[in-house]
């Protein structure tokens, strides 16, 4: 962000669609999809969306659509995200604190799923914008100073930390390391040792004021999966005999309860899900099938379409559109991706 760099990808990518909307949303999405592969928090979400939203809204996309599609590109683009997958981590740990489901497995379901939101949001706008239509936004651009493009080479920096990581195995906080200093480097801002230090130190500051909350919770959810652990010989004697034992009948209730996810619901890891999550452990189901079936509730209803998470509640507050009208259609949107994905799940693990 500081660099240049995501607002030249988008920049870029707007001129690449041309004059056809559809088009430059999708790829607009896509970039979007790929920046937060490896980029998190609230704040970079606000600063990608100041670039991005007012460029839907140009372009007559509507305003609904503009915002869900974003919110949706988002989410897909956390399914391969390190950081993320570092809070879903904490849920699945055995009692010594080892990691019962590691990055290294995951990563061939969360491609996968990757691809099936990406596919969805596509299509979603090629139906929305099959009829041409513009709408007018009235809201102001926050006036920025002129900006040079950053260089083309140092457009590949979102994806250093993923690539090092999956094909090289290199820890999460050492690729955001080479990252950062191949974006400075290539971009001329890497003048001296001393001035990268300066650097990093206060986008680790900001970093770490931006994600405290997640922090804070991160440091909880031990606490609140012991107590659950507690009441699972509780809950196995008064539901044992209820809930089944079959993973399919298990994918069909997630399936159909999907959007229990949202609103800090059972299905979600960052709500009432760890305790849902405790119950399905103590029954006998394994962290396999467990983990994606919860990830996918958790990233696609909880991460990508409530209004309880924060970047997207000021997403709608920014394009002014009505929480009524952003969940008529997130709701939708995300219940069917969520059913493709828990179907998947099982073909795979169930």
């Amino acid at each position: 962000l500081e660099t240049g760099i995501a607002a030249t990808l988008i920049r870029k990518t707007t001129e690449l669609g041309g004059d056809k909307p559809a088009v430059t949303c999708i790829l607009l999405c896509i970039v979007t999809a790929a920046i937060f592969s490896s980029l998190f928090g609230a704040g970079a979400v606000v600063a990608i969306g100041v670039i991005i939203l007012p460029i839907f809204m140009s372009l007559g996309i509507p305003k609904v659509l503009s915002v869900v599609s974003f919110m949706l590109s988002i989410g897909t683009g956390m399914f391969l995200n390190p950081v993320l997958f570092g809070q879903y981590t904490a849920f699945f740990l055995d009692g010594d604190g080892k990691v019962l489901y590691p990055y290294e497995q995951y990563v061939k379901w969360g491609g996968i799923a990757l691809a099936v939101q990406l596919v969805f949001i596509i299509i979603l706008i090629l139906f929305c914008m099959r009829k041409k239509s513009v709408h007018s936004w009235a809201a102001r651009r926050p006036v920025r100073r002129k900006m040079d493009f950053a260089p083309t080479p140092s457009l590949l920096t979102p994806f250093i930390p993923v690539f090092l990581l999956i094909v090289f195995k290199v820890p999460i906080i050492m690729g955001l390391l080479i990252g950062g200093f191949y974006a400075l480097f290539v971009c001329g801002k890497l003048k001296s040792f001393r001035a990268a230090c300066r650097t990093f130190n206060k986008d680790f500051f900001d970093g770490v004021v931006d994600t405290a909350p997640l922090v804070g919770f991160l440091l909880v959810v031990p606490m609140f999966n012991k107590a659950a652990e507690l009441c699972i010989p509780y809950f196995n004697a008064l539901l044992g005999n209820i809930i089944p034992h079959s993973t399919l009948f298990i994918t069909v209730i997630f399936c159909v309860l999907a959007p229990l996810g949202m609103f800090r619901g059972p299905f979600t890891l960052y709500g009432c899900g760890a305790a849902t999550l405790g119950i399905l452990k103590g029954v006998g189901f394994e962290a396999a099938f467990l983990a994606p079936l919860m990830i996918a509730a958790t990233t696609v209803m909880n991460v990508s379409c409530c209004i309880t998470q924060s970047w997207i509640v000021w997403g709608i507050s920014y394009a002014k559109v009505s929480t009524k009208e952003f969940l008529k259609m997130s709701v939708v949107c995300g219940w069917i991706i969520c059913c493709i994905l828990q179907v998947i799940t099982f073909i795979m693990f169930g």
